[in-house]
């Protein structure tokens, strides 16, 4: 019999930079533990600003982004941004945003989301914090405890301290840098929550 499939939701705002880059990251770790999951990203808006044109679904990731994850040994040019939508919150066993925003804004289109979304730094945080998820535990078990006396309110505000800065318009340093932080926190996620390459 097959194992469930975990399904990853990671967000940000265009689909075009930091979870397109995190996807491609997350399903490179999780790959490595053997663990049955899905990965997939989407952006909050349908149309982000770069320069003075609009972005709209379907565009490619800047060539900066693709350069920073060529460095990691992943090819991201394939890939293109689209909208999220209702359903695929409804799928996802773990939301991820890059930004209290992105959060944010999968809370208010799918209100029962919130105790499985969280900002990469927030889940990673709150992980350390719990322990790692042990031998036969289900993920929602896991979520369950990483979620305990969370407050929506935390998600209202300016507070950047658990936002990923978007490098967008930046030099290639920037999306360097990006890269090197989401390896990090993934590599750590995955440490936590998939220790067992269980699903």
């Amino acid at each position: 019999m097959a194992r469930p499939v975990t399904e990853i939701l990671v967000l940000c705002t265009a689909n075009t930079c930091r979870s397109p880059m995190a996807e491609a990251l997350l399903a490179r770790r999780l790959a490595g533990r053997c663990a049955v999951g899905s990965v997939r990203s989407a952006g909050i808006q349908a149309a982000g600003i770069q320069g003075a044109g609009l972005l709209g679904e379907g565009e490619r990731p800047p060539a900066e982004a693709i350069s920073a994850m060529a460095a990691y040994g992943l090819d991201t040019g394939s890939h293109r941004s689209r909208q999220l939508t209702v359903a695929d919150l409804v799928r996802a066993n773990l939301v991820i945003g890059m930004a209290r925003a992105h959060v944010r804004q999968a809370v208010v289109t799918l209100p029962e989301v919130w105790p499985r979304a969280f900002t990469l730094k927030e889940i990673v945080r709150r992980g350390e914090a719990i322990g790692a998820r042990q031998a036969g535990e289900p993920l929602s078990g896991w979520l369950h405890r990483a979620h305990d006396a969370r407050d929506r309110r935390s998600l209202l505000g300016d507070y950047l301290d658990d936002d990923v800065v978007d490098p967008i318009g930046g030099p290639p340093q920037a999306y360097a840098d990006t890269a090197a932080l989401l390896d990090r926190l993934v590599t750590r996620l995955v440490t936590l929550c998939w220790a067992y390459g269980t699903h």
